[in-house]
């Protein structure tokens, strides 16, 4: 008797193909046991730290502040002092209760978002608008009623860029400017308020991205690099910011990257500048935040991206390519209006990524992630 079996998986059509899903699949079960291993080392190394390591002979710089402290000892509580304690718990209790209701707010929010708000007659000012992810964010906020001025140091795509927009029926201005110069942004602000009005809405999209080996890295092009994508920011928020806090309504819109959530070989000073993006957006809503007592109504977005086919990654490294296409321009910027739309406080592009990328980064050990994000192998490669 004579039988056959054969066995279908998806995408399989040969035995190439199901040595390639069966090899595949290996690798990812042997890059689980490295992480979950890696994550076991690690917690028994909270409790077992590594022997002090021996120096002697070691070239070291040091610097050392010794501070002479003063014990205090208590002489006996008075009712004052009772007070004092009760009203610091009375006070911890209601924080606490505040946390958990905050956390079960934005829990709430993942899955009934806000509704997105109208932004019609809004002035929004967009840097790097000539083309790439600004001209596409340009073009929507122009179809949704927006004012919108188009900043950029290359004339002729921001040119065009409100040309289409006025063709469409929308309402833009163009100003050309090199935002890393601090004192052409200033003069950039005192023009947009005399000739078109406020700015309620400020995206910072301008930035470049170099891809070589950190030794590879010319002091040019680490400068260069660092003024555009994290610098330029600065000057436009301090530029831009005061007309937003005397009439408490605006929104910030930053540009960093999933560069700016796990670092990338080739990338290292492209990396420091959306890590610092994150950060500068961060430290700027939580100053608002104390300044007014909580009583600020500016809202921030902080995207970040994974590649988009823009020019800007010209070499970029896929293992997955069905399943991390890189996304488009058109895209991107669909999701970034919405976020914003929607007072999303930060987001990435592609939005699944956001979730995976907080895994890695906060509930695995580093060097765990490290042997994660190798098995996915995603990247750029070095290119002038």
């Amino acid at each position: 008797m004579q039988y056959s079996a054969t066995y279908h998986f998806v995408g399989v059509t040969d035995m190439a193909d199901a040595i390639e899903v069966i090899t595949l699949v290996l690798e990812l079960i042997w890059t689980l046991i490295r992480v979950h291993f890696e994550n076991i080392r690690c917690i028994y190394r909270v409790f077992v730290p590594n022997e002090p390591k021996d120096i002697r002979g070691e070239i070291t710089i040091k610097y050392v502040t010794l501070t002479s402290l003063k014990k205090n000892l208590a002489a006996g509580y008075t009712l004052a002092d009772a007070i004092e304690v009760i009203t610091l718990v009375l006070e911890l209790i209601w924080t606490l209760i505040r946390v958990h209701f905050e956390n079960i707010r934005c829990i709430y929010r993942v899955f009934v978002p806000n509704e997105p708000k109208d932004i019609r007659g809004e002035i929004t000012i967009i840097t790097g608008a000539g083309h790439g992810m600004g001209r596409e964010m340009a073009l929507r906020f122009g179809k949704l009623g927006a004012v919108v001025v188009c900043v950029d140091i290359n004339p002729k795509g921001n040119e065009e860029t409100v040309k289409i927009i006025k063709d469409n029926g929308g309402k833009a201005h163009r100003y050309e400017c090199d935002v890393t110069d601090r004192a052409a942004v200033f003069n950039l602000a005192e023009k947009v308020k005399k000739e078109v009005g406020e700015v309620s809405i400020l995206v910072n999209n301008a930035g470049i991205m170099p891809s070589q080996p950190i030794l590879q890295w010319t002091e040019p092009k680490i400068k260069s690099t660092i003024d555009v994508n994290l610098t330029a920011n600065l000057w436009m928020i301090q530029a831009f910011l005061p007309s937003m806090k005397e009439r408490n309504h605006g929104h910030i819109v930053a540009m960093s990257s999933m560069a700016g959530l796990i670092g990338f070989k080739n990338l290292v000073p492209y990396c420091g500048t959306k890590f610092a993006v994150r950060g500068v957006m961060q430290a700027l809503e939580n100053e608002l935040y104390e300044e007014s007592n909580g009583k600020s109504k500016i809202k921030f977005t902080t995207i970040c991206p994974y590649m988009v086919n823009t020019g800007l990654c010209k070499n970029p490294r896929i293992r997955f390519k069905d399943q991390m296409k890189m996304v488009e321009p058109g895209d991107a910027a669909d999701q970034i209006i919405d976020a914003m739309r929607r007072d999303i406080n930060e987001v990435t592009v592609p939005s699944n990524l956001h979730y995976s990328t907080r895994f890695f980064g906060y509930l695995i050990a580093p060097s765990a992630a490290r042997i994660m994000n190798s098995f996915v192998d995603a990247g750029v490669e070095a290119h002038d």
